[in-house]
C-alpha cells in the first residue's frame, strides 16, 4: 500500500470534522436536536476514521520531520504540542460527552460540551495546519 496519501486523508478528515462542529454548534444554538446529534455524531465518526488512518500512517511511516526554518519553526512546534497535548484530552472528553447525552443526562452533557467542543474544534483545525505546515510548506 502506498501510504503517502494518507497524511492528505488525515487533513481532509479533520477538515470535514471542523465542519461538522460547527454545523453542530449552530443546530444546537438552534434547537435543531435531533439533526445536533446527528451532525455529532458524524463528527465522532470521522474523527475515528481520522486517528484510525492517522495510527496506520504513523505504524508503517514512523515520524516525519518538520524541515522549515526561522520563525515558522518555533510556531510550527507550539502548535504541534498543544495539538498532542489537547488531543490526548480530546480523547476522553468525547466519549464522555457523547456518552452523558446517550443517557441523556442532558445538564451534565451540556456542562462538559461546552469544554469538550471547542478543545475538539482547536484540535480538528490544528490537525489542517499541521498537516500545511509539514508537507506542503
Amino acid at each position: 500500500m502506498d501510504y503517502t496519501i494518507l497524511p492528505a486523508v488525515n487533513a481532509t478528515l479533520n477538515g470535514i470534522c471542523t465542519v461538522l462542529l460547527v454545523v453542530g454548534w449552530i443546530l444546537i444554538r438552534q434547537q435543531k436536536r435531533d439533526a445536533h446529534r446527528n451532525v455529532m455524531i458524524a463528527a465522532g465518526v470521522v474523527s475515528a476514521l481520522f486517528l484510525t488512518s492517522y495510527l496506520i500512517y504513523h505504524a508503517n511511516v514512523g515520524s516525519v520531520k518538520f524541515e522549515g526554518t526561522g520563525w515558522i519553526r518555533p510556531v510550527y512546534f507550539f502548535i504541534l504540542i498543544s495539538h498532542i497535548l489537547l488531543a490526548f484530552v480530546i480523547a476522553v472528553l468525547v466519549p464522555m460527552t457523547f456518552w452523558r447525552a446517550y443517557k441523556q443526562r442532558w445538564d451534565s452533557h451540556r456542562k462538559i460540551a461546552r469544554v469538550t467542543m471547542p478543545i475538539w474544534l482547536y484540535v480538528s483545525v490544528t490537525g489542517v495546519l499541521i498537516y500545511l505546515l509539514l508537507y506542503r510548506l
